[in-house]
């Protein structure tokens, strides 16, 4: 070639130049993160020296590609722009693409003809991977990815069986750690105000409610229990009932920040401080819980962390187009303020 290269690069002389083999190079292209840092280093140089330029059209022909995963939200819009949740996790799936050549599409589902409509987008293989944020117990897509066999990655899971793969954070542990904090503090009649019961991720927060009070060897008792519905209103409402039920409360754990929010309303308007009277906790650890008057303590959740991991699990199984299905559970924290 007498050093210089006739005609275009190709990905074999990549694989040459970089002495990794051609699957190697193939995953440094597309994002996957199942290569080392010094194999990556290696072929990212190689890619420039060759002036390689991936033929995107011919790849996404020759892979049956499309270079687009669609992130799934089943909620309404209110929802969606209410609560930090959803923009930390689009946050770090965002981070996690920037790097590569996927678009990512956002989906609303609100209704059973929405639901259907996106069913036959992902019969025709529109999109090379699904990620599904705010998984219910009775949501079909979950089945639906497993039929079209379509790598999917879900934030959280519909039970202890998922067959998907998802990313979760410790539910259970995380809200234990919460309620003890409050029996450790003082608080002997310590509510709770559960998210929706269709999902697995309020059951597990209700879950670690429950332990806690065992382990401090406290009764059961099924009247400090109110259901919400992770918004803020739901919480108020929850909040005037417990309290007409057991006025006597002097704990609260609410399974999110944003319910707490709402709790911390109503206690304020019926005449009871914060934590004088009532203690109070949440769960997320989001910019509400910093802002609040007085702050407040709350069980962090690496929600931004959760969805760079989403992303990171989806790119490996559309790259490898792996069988395995991956569950990956984060860790929590205890953050203490001024609530308790």
């Amino acid at each position: 070639m007498n050093g210089r290269h006739s005609g275009r690069p190709t990905l074999e002389e990549v694989a040459v130049r970089a002495g990794v083999g051609r699957g190697t190079v193939s995953r440094v292209i597309n994002g996957s993160p199942r290569v080392s840092d010094r194999a990556k280093t290696a072929v990212e140089a190689a890619i420039a020296e060759l002036g390689y330029v991936p033929n995107r059209a011919a790849r996404a022909l020759a892979g049956n590609r499309t270079d687009a995963i669609a992130l799934v939200i089943p909620e309404p819009e209110t929802r969606l722009f209410a609560e930090p949740y959803f923009s930390d996790i689009i946050r770090g799936i965002g981070a996690e693409l920037a790097d590569t050549d996927m678009q990512l599409l956002l989906t609303l589902i609100r209704t059973p003809k929405e639901r259907s409509r996106f069913a036959q987008y992902l019969s025709a293989h529109r999109v090379d991977g699904v990620l599904l944020v705010s998984v219910h117990e009775d949501d079909p897509l979950p089945d639906l990815l497993e039929q079209l066999d379509m790598p999917a990655v879900l934030n959280g899971r519909r039970s202890d069986l998922e067959a998907v793969s998802y990313v979760d954070a410790d539910n259970v542990g995380g809200a234990r750690a919460a309620v003890a904090h409050l029996i450790a503090r003082g608080r002997s009649r310590v509510a709770t105000i559960t998210g929706p019961l269709d999902m697995y991720v309020a059951r597990s927060r209700l879950d670690g409610y429950h332990q806690a009070v065992a382990e401090a060897g406290l009764d059961p008792d099924e009247s400090l229990v109110r259901g919400g519905d992770f918004t803020e209103e739901g919480a108020r409402r929850a909040m005037r009932e417990l309290l007409l039920r057991r006025p006597d409360i002097d704990g609260v754990f609410a399974a999110s920040d944003l319910m707490a929010a709402g709790a911390r309303a109503v206690l304020r308007e019926t005449g009871r401080r914060v934590p004088d009277d009532v203690a109070l906790v949440g769960f997320e650890d989001s910019a509400i819980a910093r802002h609040m008057d007085p702050a407040l303590t709350s069980v962090r959740q690496p929600t931004e962390e959760m969805g760079r991991t989403m992303a990171r699990v989806l790119l490996e199984e559309i790259a490898e187009r792996a069988s395995v299905r991956r569950h990956v559970v984060l860790a929590t924290e205890l953050v203490q303020r001024d609530s308790v």
